[in-house]
């Protein structure tokens, strides 16, 4: 349908493609789920391509973000995924919150931010803790810049800690994550409805 519902998924891996990914199996897995609910996804990774560091919509000659950051405006639903390393989300995943800084100054012609009508979910992937922590990071910046958090909208595996078992080494998604990435599914494509039948109003 010319109307249904798009998401942008963004991977975080550290690893170029076409190497194995962790965080690629999830985005996959989130991709299904959407499907189920009549989105259509688009995955991309993210070390792929020239993403220059800094706080700017557009950093200059050769950076990849403008042409990425269309994609996620052009999507209905955003969703990162990233792998676990040190505790922490990857450097890739936060170079893509430091350049959506810049989203606090694009505005639509009633004073909105371009990200209103956006809904954002995330996914994390790791063999050590820190996965509620990355959440929590990735969606305060994502609500800060703009986009909306539905309930439930993350979805994550932990593999044992000081083990080498990663996610994309497993044979069978884990009960409670497919359940996580199905509910997170239902509700992004839920609330991404919601807000395109029924914007936000001018402040």
């Amino acid at each position: 349908m010319a109307n249904s519902l798009k998401a942008f998924i963004l991977t975080c891996s550290l690893k170029l493609s076409p190497a194995a990914s962790s965080s690629e199996k999830i985005a996959g897995e989130i991709a299904a789920e959407l499907k189920a609910h009549g989105v259509e996804s688009e995955i991309v990774r993210a070390v792929d391509y020239d993403i220059k560091p800094g706080v700017l919509a557009d950093m200059g000659e050769g950076d990849a973000w403008p042409a990425l950051r269309q994609q996620m405006l052009d999507a209905d639903i955003f969703v990162i995924a990233t792998p676990t390393w040190v505790g922490h989300m990857s450097s890739v995943a936060q170079r893509i919150i430091e350049r959506l800084d810049d989203e606090l100054s694009h505005k639509d012609s009633e004073g909105r931010l371009l990200t209103y009508g956006k809904v954002a979910g995330a996914a994390v992937v790791g063999n050590e803790d820190g996965a509620h922590a990355i959440i929590a990071d990735l969606f305060q910046g994502l609500n800060d810049v703009g986009f909306t958090i539905p309930a439930a909208a993350s979805t994550y595996w932990n593999g044992e800690a000081m083990q080498s078992t990663d996610y994309n080494d497993l044979k069978e998604t884990p009960k409670a994550t497919a359940a996580a990435t199905k509910t997170m599914a239902a509700h992004l494509a839920h609330t991404a409805q919601l807000l395109r039948d029924n914007p936000y109003p001018a402040a």
